[in-house]
């Protein structure tokens, strides 16, 4: 019964309008407009999902990876036996000479070999990809490092040590306490 009686006095809070003289100042105009609260949810969530992703990719690159076997990360066939005298070695190059059977290279079917093929574009499509998104993640956060509180400043060409495209920011070194 008190939470019914509660919510009756309440009132309905609003949020504040944008401040008239935001629109007239000169120097409010580089601010920009004041963040509502469901702008501010809107931004976070496409964030969060964006890192989603970006973490959901990561995981099917490694997973795929893991089933195929890349040529580059092939282990060595050999496996080394210490023999204690001459005799013991001859003995286990005979043995060795015998077992080694010579692998198939023609019998593999054309189906598994398009299979193995498509899955080496998936697994190289899916790397690219997840490059792009790693760009549009340090994008992201770089613009968010730009948003914070801080003296921030954007290097010219002749400070540049190694000039890039993209621009260098330097900030004012700030002690941490």
């Amino acid at each position: 019964m008190s939470s019914l009686r509660n919510t009756i006095s309440r009132r309905a809070h609003k949020e504040r309008a944008q401040p008239t003289w935001l629109y007239f100042r000169s120097s409010s105009k580089k601010i920009g407009l004041l963040e509502k609260h469901k702008d501010y949810v809107v931004r976070a969530k496409a964030f969060h999902k964006k890192e989603e992703t970006l973490r959901k990719s990561l995981f099917k690159i490694e997973k795929l990876s893991a089933v195929l076997h890349s040529v580059e990360n092939h282990p060595s066939n050999r496996h080394i036996y210490y023999a204690e005298d001459r005799e013991e070695a001859r003995e286990l190059q005979s043995q060795a000479s015998e077992s080694r059977v010579t692998p198939p290279s023609g019998d593999i079917p054309d189906l598994i070999k398009r299979k193995t093929v498509a899955s080496y574009r998936e697994l190289e499509a899916r790397k690219s990809r997840v490059n792009k998104l790693k760009k549009l993640y340090m994008e992201m956060s770089l613009k968010k490092e730009l948003q914070k509180k801080g003296r921030k400043w954007k290097l010219r060409e002749d400070e540049l040590v190694c000039p890039t495209s993209k621009p260098v920011y330097k900030w004012r070194s700030e002690r941490k306490w």
